[in-house]
């Protein structure tokens, strides 16, 4: 596997993760990052989703689908953009910025990976 692609499949392993929590136990996990608990059903929507989406990045990882890592990078590293502006916009409490900072990391690792590949 490449680097592109482990760094493709972790984050899909964490979006897995992520997903499966707030699907079955979503108040322990927000409990840790300091965040009200809710029984509304959009916890767990976010985590089906967060669920599915891991697949593709599993699967693409798998294949070694390189274009497939070339389109995540961008959007990745902008969810911290989104996420700092819902703190300054008091929208969600500042712990919210470390989910951020775990995507744009992600991202740079998988564009480092990709610039350092030899098959772009």
């Amino acid at each position: 596997m490449s680097n592109s692609a482990k760094s493709v499949f972790v984050f899909g392993i964490y979006n897995c993760i992520l997903g499966i929590a707030f699907m079955i136990v979503p108040n322990v996990l927000l409990g840790l990052f300091g965040l009200p608990a809710t029984n509304e059903v959009w916890i767990r929507v976010t985590g089906m989703i967060l669920f599915l989406l891991s697949y593709y990045y599993i699967q693409a990882a798998r294949k070694e689908f390189t274009e497939f890592f070339q389109w995540t990078v961008y959007p990745r590293a902008s969810v911290i953009v989104f996420f700092i502006v819902f703190v300054l916009l008091d929208y969600a409490p500042p712990i919210q910025i470390l989910f951020g900072a775990i995507d744009l990391l992600s991202a740079i690792w998988t564009h480092l990976a990709l610039r350092s590949s030899t098959t772009i």
